[in-house]
């Protein structure tokens, strides 16, 4: 009886890591990793254009919804149930093409970082088009959970009818840091770590990471 109610538990346990394992999968195409990896090396120089090329303390005002972090990922799936993965990568592009656009926007023609920035917005839309191609157009008609069309609609709001408690001053530099690790979380099989599994979407990776990041650039 003892060796049944074992035997019954195992299968449980193993029946149940099946069933959580799609949900744990990530859903990149293999072809997104090389257009995500190019964007990844342009962001591996956002401190050296984003902070050394502006002034000290400098922000941009942006919708509070591009302050997009790896806290506002983790607070999705835990708010809305069976949350699609490609949704959130979805409303990563949405947010991330908006910052690109206001970064750009402050700076002149002559901007010393404008040149930079330009080509990382190139790249952007690169791995965009790359997205758009791996996925059925139907999987872009589908209707989205209500929460992440609520913030849909906020980030495509015309700028004038947005109240002003709802924009957000921030620095280019953490615009890109979050850009970058919020790409790393979702689309983390694209930067599979030769040293050990590692967990993006958890931001003491990342303040592990930050001594690493300060290091002067070659």
């Amino acid at each position: 009886m003892v060796q049944l109610s074992v035997s019954v538990c195992l299968l449980v346990g193993l029946l149940g890591l099946f069933l959580l394992a799609p949900v744990q999968m990530a859903q990149t195409p293999a072809s997104m990793c090389t257009p995500l990896k190019t964007l990844n090396d342009s962001l591996s120089h956002r401190r050296r254009y984003m902070r050394h090329n502006f002034p000290i303390k400098y922000t941009i005002r942006v919708h509070h919804n591009e302050v997009f972090k790896l806290s506002n990922i983790s607070r999705l799936r835990l708010q809305v149930e069976g949350l699609d993965e490609l949704v959130l990568q979805r409303l990563w592009f949405q947010v991330n093409q908006g910052v690109l656009k206001k970064i750009i926007r402050v700076m002149s023609e002559r901007h010393p970082s404008r040149t930079y920035t330009a080509e990382l917005e190139r790249r952007f839309k690169d791995a965009e088009g790359v997205f758009v191609q791996s996925h059925p157009a139907e999987v872009f008609q589908q209707e989205l959970p209500d929460m992440i069309q609520d913030t849909w609609d906020n980030l495509t709001e015309e700028a004038d009818r947005v109240s002003e408690s709802r924009w957000r001053y921030v620095s280019p530099k953490s615009l890109l840091d979050n850009f970058c690790h919020t790409m790393h979380c979702l689309f983390s099989e694209c930067f599979v770590s030769i040293e050990a599994q590692q967990d993006y979407c958890r931001v003491s990776y990342w303040r592990k990471g930050r001594k690493k990041d300060l290091q002067p650039e070659s």
